[in-house]
């Protein structure tokens, strides 16, 4: 039977506290400017920590903005997480990727900017949403609802297309979010093998709501 971490003392809750600070604030950064030359002092006063701070938890800069971009993709995954419970049809699941990452852009556009930014390089992360949309695709393809792929290729596929929407629905906020989430959702649906009226109609379903 698993047993619970033990409660962290004082000292380890004001080291994660001053982690999570410097995560953030890289963070931001990633999001407002993408300027990753910023100085380790100008990180460590928009995180109001002391500089000497910084070295406790990160050998340097790439490693804080790639444990930022970690985290990023880790929110986005446990969001998407959350609004999919309960949805059993891996091609469901796809479609409300897509539609719920739409709808992200307008309720979290910093976490967006960053995906669109930062997450070509990460499509193959074991962190964030592409572990479960590998999950997903393998489940789909054993179970027979997608077929005629390998799903490392799909989750490519997928990947690059969910980006392209995100930096669409960034760059044209005036198009109807959801209509061209379920447009592309349709496409990819259709790529993995899904029947055309079939990915129509599991593209159209309502969304799930936040429960």
């Amino acid at each position: 039977m698993p047993t619970s971490a033990p409660p962290m003392n004082r000292f380890e809750r004001r080291r994660a506290e001053t982690r999570q600070a410097l995560v953030r604030a890289a963070r931001q950064i990633l999001a407002e400017t993408g300027d990753t030359s910023v100085s380790i002092q100008v990180i460590a006063e928009r995180a109001d920590v002391g500089f000497g701070s910084f070295y406790n938890h990160f050998a340097s800069k790439t490693e804080l903005f790639d444990a930022a971009v970690t985290d990023a993709l880790e929110e986005f995954g446990q969001i998407i997480d959350e609004r999919v419970q309960g949805i059993d049809d891996p091609a469901e699941l796809v479609a409300a990727g897509f539609r719920l990452t739409a709808e992200m852009a307008d309720s979290h556009p910093e976490l967006m900017r960053i995906l669109r930014d930062r997450g070509l390089a990460h499509i193959h992360s074991e962190r964030g949403l592409s572990p479960r949309a590998l999950r997903d695709l393998e489940i789909g393809i054993a179970s027979g609802r997608f077929t005629g792929i390998n799903a490392i290729t799909a989750l490519s596929a997928l990947g690059g297309t969910l980006l392209s929407l995100v930096a669409l629905r960034l760059d044209r906020p005036d198009l109807d979010g959801d209509e061209t989430a379920s447009d592309l959702a349709e496409m990819v649906l259709r790529m993995l093998g899904v029947a055309p009226d079939d990915a129509h109609d599991v593209t159209r379903r309502p969304l799930p709501g936040l429960g």
